[in-house]
């Protein structure tokens, strides 16, 4: 099976041997291509458009690269192959092009290039920012600046497109990822990306008057230019499981591998009930014979729902129906007709329904092509006989069956909340939030290596300030929303990030945007020393908050808009500590201090007013009439409770169930108060909440504890972060990771095994608990790599290269 679509070379720069004189730098010139529309129709109103251009070479060229971009979005064909689908999301003053040589699908004498490009208009969803219809080919040098685009390429606006709405009020739920499709086979033209196809009916497209520029120049504030900087996206065939139901028709598993049509008879309503077994992000492509005046309705659902709108163990569907986002098809009559999706759908369940007219309408074959951000898992976990990872499947330790599934599902979670940005959700939203990002992007860390998704991560929350000094909360976004604790958790972001990876100018580069959103929150400090009264959505978790009645919005604590809120004021100093350092790694010690004595400050005051002697406890307001997990949790990481008093209120706060408890999102932060205090050991029994939802026959990991939105949050996939971080006990022992601290929690665990990536190889360690108590194996590091081994107090020193150790 191929892995990618798209077997065009990507470049982020040229090669040094093409990157000749006689190449333009287009990063830092006026490009000569001219953005492109259509001559008459609305540049800002929903359409679908086809672009072709023709053009004749003397031979094959051994290399034909060529800059593409679009607005909204567009997918390129070369010679009726598909070679390219961008740009990737951005904002209109850092807007992507993509730079592909086309030389493996050119040929010698005539060659056709062709691109549909489309407009959601009203329609798009809110991750999709945008300036108006466009389309954009800019050739690398001479040799290829006869694609560039003008008035010599042809365009047709397709009127076989119009929206299907899958909005808030026809599923009951917030759901803002955009309009389905609806292709009317009719109007279609057929064959319009093929070399043969006769265009000859179709119109000169109209260049836009201003110049095209990269980011920077000119005066006009369209879009400004900027190169992709992450891979293409992974496409490969996924095909469904199993026909769960039918009603009116008969399917049989062949169907299933493309290899037994289905007619469905005349003036006939069928349904089909497809599984794919676990959840996916996949164009479907349904190819359909026949059927003309047919109408064939694709609906897409995480799970089933019952008559109350609940969905229950994720496998049922007795008595369940589907609600959920849906795309339409209407067949011309025509043999193998393919429908896809402009974008592409979330799905387990997968329904077909078809109402046939006065003709039968054959089904020949039902297939997805899933996307996704191209991650190579390379980190692996292993207890005792298991291996955690796709290299060395087998069963699980004996007890406890489950590590193996919550990895696996994990891992399927945070694949399916990562495209061209991560996403929160790929169902409902498809939204890059902060507060799940800074999981998502230490998985990536720690499971992959591959930190580009990441950088782009941290660069599109700083391209989203505005003049508050804050970042926007999620981003990009065509909804203007603001989360000040996530701007908080963004300078954390790029804290991860230094610590993780040595990129001194790119760090550097933040620190402007860092000092805003610390400067915004310092002047919310009052004279009581917490922070507050709090504009903007204060989110800290999806918990049920008592006492917070004035927090409308839902997932704030009590005190985030009267201030006092002692959650958000030691968030505050949490990441006041963070760019502390950070600040003084660039040299401005002064800033350093005034930030680090602020949190101080800030702890005191927590202290003074928050905490409840009688309880052993923070509480959320210095009226202590609330009590949650979230400020115990945060008291610990930011030392405002002595050290020596931290390890018992962590184990305070997991014992007293009267707290607010922390959702999965916020376990995040209760693992990390385990491993500061030496707890680790307890993370393995903290992971119920994900062996519960694997016995609900979820597929990966939800929003919150059951009833859910969401089923897939890459939020909750912080365990396999865990399982590196606390289990194995790897960690980054200063900036850059130019050293490491292993520190193994092995809980019950007879024996620990665990590889990840490092910017230098491979971290590899293997650990044996004995019978009296101490810890055997080897660790294997990097070349230029050392580290320290600890272990109940006790540590031994790492070298590079392969060692045993025993402590």
């Amino acid at each position: 099976m191929k892995r990618f679509l798209f077997t065009a070379l990507f470049l982020v720069t040229l090669s040094a041997s093409y990157a000749q004189s006689t190449t333009p730098d287009w990063t830092n010139q006026y490009w000569t291509a001219r953005w492109i529309l259509h001559p008459t129709a609305p540049a800002r109103q929903y359409g679908i458009y086809h672009f072709r251009k023709a053009i004749d070479l003397v031979q094959k060229p051994g290399r034909f690269v060529v800059h593409v971009s679009a607005d909204n979005r567009y997918r390129l064909f070369v010679n009726g192959k598909s070679v390219a689908i961008g740009p990737a999301r951005s904002d209109t003053q850092n807007w992507n092009y993509e730079t592909i040589d086309l030389a493996p699908y050119l040929q010698a004498g005539r060659n056709v290039l062709a691109a549909q490009v489309w407009y959601m208009g009203e329609g798009a969803p809110f991750a999709q920012m945008s300036y108006q219809l466009g389309f954009l080919v800019q050739g690398n040098s001479e040799a290829e600046k006869l694609v560039n685009t003008d008035a010599s390429w042809k365009i047709f606006h397709n009127p076989a497109y119009s929206p299907v709405k899958n909005d808030i009020p026809k599923l009951k739920t917030y759901i803002v990822a955009g309009d389905g499709d609806r292709v009317d086979a009719a109007q279609y033209p057929w064959g319009w990306e093929q070399p043969n196809f006769d265009d000859k009916a179709w119109v000169a497209a109209k260049p836009l008057g201003f110049p095209t520029k990269p980011r920077g120049l000119g005066t006009d504030g369209n879009w400004g230019l900027v190169p992709r900087a992450i891979p293409m996206m992974e496409e490969s065939t996924v095909r469904l499981a199993s026909v769960r139901r039918t009603e009116n028709g008969k399917m049989d598993a062949a169907f299933l591998q493309g290899k037994s049509p289905v007619t469905v008879p005349a003036n006939t309503k069928a349904v089909f009930l497809f599984d794919q077994g676990h959840l996916t992000n996949a164009y479907p492509e349904l190819t359909v014979s026949q059927g003309k005046g047919a109408t064939i309705t694709l609906g897409y659902a995480e799970a089933l729902v019952d008559a109350k709108n609940k969905k229950g163990n994720r496998n049922d569907i007795e008595g369940r129906t589907l609600l959920g986002f849906e795309d339409q098809f209407l067949p011309d009559g025509s043999s193998k007709r393919t429908f896809r999706p402009l974008w592409f759908r979330t799905y387990r369940y997968l329904q077909v329904t078809v109402e046939t007219k006065g003709e039968p309408l054959v089904l020949e074959d039902l297939a997805g092509q899933f996307t996704g951000y191209p991650f190579q898992q390379k980190a692996q976990f292993a207890t005792s006989t298991s291996m955690l990872g796709t290299s060395m499947p087998g069963t699980s330790m004996p007890g406890d069956t489950t590590l193996k599934a919550i990895w696996e599902v994990g891992w399927r979670t945070a694949r399916l909340c990562a495209g061209e940005t991560y996403y929160d959700c790929p169902y409902y939203e498809q939204l890059q939030y902060t507060g799940d990002t800074r999981i998502q992007s230490l998985i990536s860390l720690y499971v992959t290596g591959d930190d580009r998704l990441m950088r782009k991560a941290i660069l599109d929350y700083d391209h989203s300030r505005f003049n508050d000094g804050l970042t926007q909360s999620r981003y990009p976004s065509a909804d203007f929303q603001v989360i000040p604790t996530f701007s908080l958790f963004w300078v954390c972001m790029v804290h991860d990030y230094w610590m993780h990876r040595q990129d001194d100018a790119f760090v550097k580069s933040m620190l402007p945007g860092i000092l805003s959103v610390l400067n915004w929150h310092e002047q919310r400090i009052a004279k009581t020393g917490l922070n507050g009264p709090l504009e903007w959505w204060n989110f800290v978790d999806w918990s049920a908050w008592k006492n917070a009645k004035d927090e409308i919005a839902g997932g704030v604590p009590a005190g985030a808009r009267k201030g006092g809120s002692s959650i958000l004021s030691l968030q505050q100093a949490y990441t006041y500590f963070r760019a502390g350092d950070l600040l003084a790694h660039y040299g401005q010690n002064q800033l350093a201090e005034h930030y680090r004595e602020l949190g101080r400050r800030l702890n005191k005051a927590v202290f003074a007013q928050c905490w409840d002697a009688g309880r052993g406890l923070f509480a959320d307001t210095p009226d202590k009439t609330s009590f949650s997990q979230h400020a115990n949790i945060l008291a610990v990481l930011t030392d405002a409770v002595p050290v020596a008093q931290q390890a018992g209120l962590v184990q305070k706060t997991i014992a007293d169930t009267s707290l607010t408890q922390a959702t999965f999102y916020f376990k995040f932060y209760l693992f990390e108060a385990l491993k500061k205090t030496g707890l680790g050991d307890q993370f393995i029994a903290q992971l119920k909440p994900w062996r519960d939802m694997l016995a609900m026959g979820l597929t990966t990991f939800a929003e919150n504890p059951e009833p859910t939105r969401s089923d897939c949050h890459a939020w909750s996939a912080s365990p396999l972060y865990e399982f590196m971080s606390t289990t194995c006990g790897i960690r980054p022992a200063e900036p850059g990771f130019k050293s490491v601290r292993i520190e193994p929690f092995m809980a019950d665990l007879t024996t620990v095994d665990g590889k990840m990536p490092h910017p230098l190889g491979e971290i590899a360690v293997q650990f044996q608990k004995t019978p009296t108590g101490g810890l055997t194996g080897t660790v294997t590091l990097p070349n230029n790599l050392t580290g320290t081994l600890r272990w109940k107090g006790k540590s031994l020193p790492l070298k590079s290269g392969k060692q045993p150790v025993s402590l």
